[in-house]
Formats: C-alpha cells, structure tokens, sequence
C-alpha cells in the first residue's frame, strides 16, 4: 500500500517531536514501517493521509464505542463550541456528568473531573496515601496506569512494547515506594502486605488489563483482592480507564459485581474528547481539596467541549444499552480469527473480555505479564503489517487491546476474517 504522504509527514514530525509521535506506541517500532498519518475517520474507518481507508480496530484506544465522528455527540460538541471552548468556573455541565457518573457507577458516590487517565490514576493514588497515612502502592507487572512516577516499575504497554526500562528519570525513592507484582497471584499480594505491614496505601489495578494485552482476572481473584486488602487496612483502585462503560454501563465493577474503594475513569467518559475522573466512597472523596487536605487541580478539568462529549456519549450507552450487541459482534469476530488461524497452522490464542480483545501469537492464553512476553512478537508484527495492506486497522503492538464498536457491522467483521485468512495463510509460508 502507497503512502508517500504519511512517509513525508512522518519524516518532517521527527524533525520536531520526539520520534515523531506524540505517544511512543504510534511510532510502529515494534511492528515496523510508517505510522499511518490519520486524516480524517466515520464510523469504524479510519483514512489516512494518503486517502487509504482502513477497518478500525484501535478507536483512539478504547473510547470510540459508538464509532468516530457519531452525529449526535458532533452535533453537541458544536452547539457547545458556540458558547465557549473554555472558562475555568464551574459549569451545570460538570454536575450533568459527576450525577450521571455516579448514577451508572455505584461505588462512586464523589467524583472529581480531570483531563486524562494519567491525571484520574497519578490523583486517586494521592487521595489514597493522604487517606491511609501510608506511602507505598502495589500494582501488576504489565498493567500501565498512565507515566506518573509511580505506575511505571514493570508497565506494560508502550514500555513494554519498545523493550524500555520503566524507570529512567524517576528518582529511586519514588520507585522504590512502588511494589510490582504478578497479575492473577494472590499469595504475592498476600506476602507483599504482611512485608510490608501499615505501609501499603493502595492497591492499584485494570480488572481486565488491557495493557499487556487483554487478560481476564482468575475466577474470584479480584474480590479476594479485596478483602485481602481491607484486612491490612489498604484501598482497591480500580483503573477503569479502558473498562469503564465498555464492559458494561458500570465498567468491569458491574460485571463481576465488586465494589473497589476508588475508581478511574478516562477514555469512553470524555466521548474522545480529554477528559477523565477519579471517585469513590465519600468519606475517601471528602479528602480531595478544597474539602479535604489532598490537593489536586487543573485549569482545563471540566472543560465544556469535553464534558459534553461524555455526557452524549453516556445517555446514548443508557438510553439503547449496546453490550449485548457488541458482546455478540466480538464473540464472532474473535471465533472466526481462530478459526482462521488454526486453519492455516498458525498457533494462537485470542483472549477477549466484552468489546475488547488481542490476537497473542502464543499457543496458550496468558495468565500474566510473564507468559504475555513468551508471545512471538515477530510473527506478529509480520500479521500486523499484512493486514494493514489488507485494510485493517490494528493495535501496532502484541502488548495492548483491540476495540469493537458499535459500528462494527456484520459485513465489516465478515472482511476483517477474511482479511486475517489470508494474512495468517501468508506468515504460516514465511520462515520464522
């Protein structure tokens, strides 16, 4: 596939930004050749700089549930534009969205608006040592919880898909106030608290990861992460970033029927538009300034544009539930992906949870961060790389999730199969 424009604007953006990417994994280092430069994008197509179209199976990384550019959600983002990008004062908008919020999550009695992930994950965290008294945090070798200093011992991935360390540029102390263990392995967590007794504030994790690719949590694994650590006096977080209101209206919370202490939220909550959010019970909430003695702020929290790109986004996911549509959708698209790659002798295991799921090109289903690295990242980059020639658009990484949408119909999801036939047929000839 022709794409001397995209080449031209990658080789003009590594004169000026780093690598020439704004976030490390767009920059196809792990997969190879030139990252698509997107100009515009409908539904679940992408096109590209070129006028290449593709079938989109990143959606900005997780928040395009409804597909791009859905009519109603444009058509409120600009109304909103007419009366203001941006105040920094309070707005009816933002009580709009902290109701509805709270209403669809019931463990989120507060909630606190912010801009990103990174800020909903690096300020829960805040409140939790400020609440506790305590300094150290726990969290999974694999799971990215976005750069603060905190989150990035042993993160998954666009750390893990460049082969980077985690910590150069993080003072030791910090990093050693950061306990990484093995996802889906109570007896470490358990060891880690009795080691560190009074000391660990948080317990941080993605209750289905979707940062190492998408493993789903042992059965009853993550309520026993809870009580274990109610019982040491530490919080649950939940990073909901990719599962919230994807999984279910109530994120993965909903679905396992749990009930974390706090919970993160970005992605799908801004309708593509940055915005993300940190809540949870309101005797933990109440310690957020200016109520409590924990400070957080951002000029742009709660901005309008986005704020209303999240509130339309939510009152369509509650007015015409879709999860049982794309719970469907996906479950046939990942059958015929396996079937088309037993089909032609390629060993692999599709994991998937919901909307969201990742081709890992390892014989069995990983448990862990561990068994996700024994995955043959060559011979998925050689799969990537045909199956965007193909028209298709996937994760550049064996180390992160695909999303399906709504707008994923059955005939986009009968090419797609084809597509990964043909793709699997053409690696299964190469020499590994």
């Amino acid at each position: 596939m022709s794409v001397p424009r995209s080449e031209a604007l990658f080789e003009r953006a590594q004169q000026v930004i780093p690598g020439g990417v704004n976030s490390p994994v767009r920059a196809f280092r792990a997969v190879g050749g030139t990252p698509r430069f997107i100009a515009s994008a409908q539904g679940c197509f992408l096109t590209d700089a070129d006028g290449n179209q593709y079938i989109d199976y990143v959606g900005s990384w997780g928040p395009m549930i409804l597909g791009h550019a859905h009519p109603e959600i444009v058509r409120a983002v600009q109304h909103a534009t007419e009366r203001g990008t941006s105040f920094g004062a309070p707005t009816e908008l933002e009580v709009q969205l902290a109701e509805q919020i709270c209403a669809l999550v019931p463990t989120v009695e507060k909630v606190r608006l912010v801009n990103s992930g990174t800020e909903a994950t690096m300020s829960a965290l805040r409140v939790a040592r400020g609440f506790t008294g305590r300094s150290m945090v726990i969290k999974f070798d694999g799971c990215y919880h976005g750069h603060a200093d905190s989150f990035l011992v042993e993160a998954g991935s666009g750390v893990a898909t460049l082969g980077i360390p985690g910590t150069p540029g993080i003072p030791e102390e910090f990093a050693g106030k950061t306990l990484s263990l093995p996802y889906n392995d109570l007896d470490a967590v358990e060891q880690a608290l009795e080691r560190h007794a009074g000391q660990v504030a948080a317990i941080i994790c993605e209750p289905v990861t979707g940062n190492m690719g998408v493993i789903v949590p042992k059965w009853q694994y993550l309520a026993e992460l809870i009580a274990l650590a109610e019982a040491h006096g530490a919080l649950v977080i939940f990073d909901e970033v990719m599962t919230g209101f994807r999984l279910a209206q109530g994120g993965a919370q909903e679905l396992f029927e749990l009930r974390p202490h706090l919970t993160c939220l970005g992605k799908i909550v801004g309708g593509g538009l940055p915005l993300g959010a940190f809540g949870g019970r309101r005797d933990i909430m109440s310690f957020v300034a200016p109520e409590g003695p924990v400070y957080q702020a951002g000029t742009l929290s709660g901005n309008p544009l986005a704020v209303t790109a999240g509130l339309t986004t939510l009152r369509i996911l509650s007015e015409s539930p879709p999860y049982d549509q794309l719970e469907e959708t996906t479950r046939g698209l990942c059958q015929g992906l396996r079937e088309a790659a037993e089909s032609a002798g390629i060993p692999v295991s599709i994991a998937r949870c919901g909307s969201m799921f990742t081709i890992f090109f390892n014989a069995s289903e990983p448990r862990d961060f561990e068994t996700v690295k024994q995955s043959d990242t060559t011979r998925f980059a050689g799969f990537f790389e045909r199956m965007l020639d193909k028209g298709v658009y996937l994760a550049p990484s064996q180390f992160e999730a695909c999303f399906v949408s709504t707008a994923h119909s059955p005939n986009v999801i009968r090419k797609t199969i084809d597509a990964a036939s043909e793709a699997f047929r053409e690696i299964a000839d190469q020499p590994t």
